[in-house]
């Protein structure tokens, strides 16, 4: 394929998209009405379409062709928004219980949170306060960090889980 072939699938690919992608946002927003979470929905299905464009059947109509991976990536989103609150709602109920069980402690697992959030490096710290104090988006911190977005993930899970160990630790020196 030589530069003038590649301009011209640029160019009807960037056509294609721009025409559909009205439609194809609105159908992201009725499953998924956060505006941020939906443009990045939108973002990764036009990497992926771009991605797969040499497969696309021009005799179709590209907005159907487009639609299906839309409808990928935005269930995609959903699997990982509910893994992300299932680990959320698992972490809250063993602290739930742990403080149920030990209502004196209840204070004293804030103070060892607040502790362990200071022991963290910087990196961690800076995720942990955009992600749940800040309430960014795992695509925002990736932006801001460099890094991708599974990997945004992955680091605020680790940190998640070394904070518990920690609170642990504490609490297992204070009540022994």
């Amino acid at each position: 394929m030589d530069s003038e072939d590649i301009y011209d699938a640029h160019e009807q690919f960037t056509r294609l998209l721009l025409e559909s992608e009205p439609v194809m946002m609105r159908s992201i927003l009725v499953i998924v009405p956060h505006q941020d979470d939906a443009r990045e929905i939108m973002q990764e299905t036009a990497v992926a379409l771009w991605r797969q464009f040499d497969s696309y059947d021009p005799k179709r109509p590209f907005i159907n062709w487009a639609m299906g991976f839309s409808r990928i990536h935005t269930r995609r989103f959903l699997a990982r928004q509910q893994k992300r609150a299932t680990l959320t709602s698992e972490a809250a109920k063993v602290l739930e219980q742990e403080m149920e069980r030990h209502p004196e402690r209840t204070n004293t697992i804030s103070q060892h949170l607040a502790h362990c959030l200071q022991k963290l490096p910087d990196q961690q710290h800076r995720l942990i306060q955009g992600y749940y104090h800040d309430d960014r988006s795992p695509q925002w911190l990736s932006q801001k960090e460099g890094r991708s977005v599974d990997a945004i993930y992955k680091a605020i899970q680790r940190t998640r889980q070394d904070l518990q160990t920690c609170i642990e630790k504490q609490l297992r020196k204070e009540f022994s």
